[in-house]
């Protein structure tokens, strides 16, 4: 099966300092692909490359047949690739329900309301909270605002940067919950997550990180069995 999103040799650079170092991934229609690593192994930077929020300074990032590498945020966008970004990024002072509209704004079908009335199914709290500035929610019910504000776009390929940061270990499991219902729905998923137990129970695949380069790949279980990992990235 041809890849839906295919990276090759990618390098990204913050001014001079290089960050990620000629890595290569791709992403099947349907998988969970996850990477992990510790901070500052250059995960998050990957996927704000794939995303156009940072230049790559060299490489290949194709989706879907197409090259995208620095290409506008707008069309990643339209191409159909969301992020749910670290630290939710809701706009604060617009409502639950203005944020989610803005998940879509991309969108000019007439299916737009129909969308907004199932994620409120999928996440009853923010029917609940439709009319509240989402600056007052909690983090969990920020979390999940950012998750149904990404499906809004009815993205082919949706990226989750550390969902779990900064959660309590119950909304922690709620969001990995959250993440297999988005699987089951057979959404493509690619997931950047400090809590490398529950990405690699998610994940179909999994690539590991170090040092701006990657260093280990296979299956979420291939991966959750290997000394290194357990040893250094699940605790065992």
């Amino acid at each position: 099966m041809d890849a839906l999103l295919s990276i090759r040799d990618l390098r990204v650079a913050y001014g001079g300092v290089e960050v990620v170092h000629g890595v290569s991934l791709e992403v099947r229609e349907g998988e969970c692909v996850a990477l992990i690593g510790a901070n500052g192994a250059g995960k998050s930077s990957t996927l704000r490359a794939i995303c156009g929020l940072v230049p790559a300074r060299a490489g290949s990032i194709r989706f879907d047949g197409r090259e995208i590498a620095n290409a506008p945020g707008h069309r990643i966008v339209r191409a159909g690739i969301t992020m749910c970004p670290e630290g939710r990024q809701v706009f604060p002072q617009m409502t639950t329900l203005q944020n989610l509209r803005m998940g879509a704004y991309a969108r000019s079908d007439d299916e737009q309301a129909r969308d907004l009335e199932a994620m409120m199914d999928m996440f009853p709290i923010l029917r609940e909270r439709a009319h509240q500035p989402a600056g007052t929610l909690s983090g969990g019910e920020q979390e999940m605002l950012a998750i149904a504000r990404a499906l809004m776009a009815r993205p082919r390929l949706c990226i989750f940067d550390e969902p779990s940061l900064g959660l309590a270990p119950r909304i922690v499991a709620e969001v990995g919950e959250t993440i297999a219902r988005i699987k089951a729905m057979g959404k493509t998923i690619l997931l950047v997550e400090q809590n490398s137990s529950m990405a690699l129970r998610l994940a179909d695949r999994a690539y590991l990180f170090e040092a701006g380069e990657i260093v280990l790949s296979g299956s979420g279980e291939e991966l959750q069995a290997h000394p290194e990992v357990a040893r250094a990235y699940l605790g065992h």
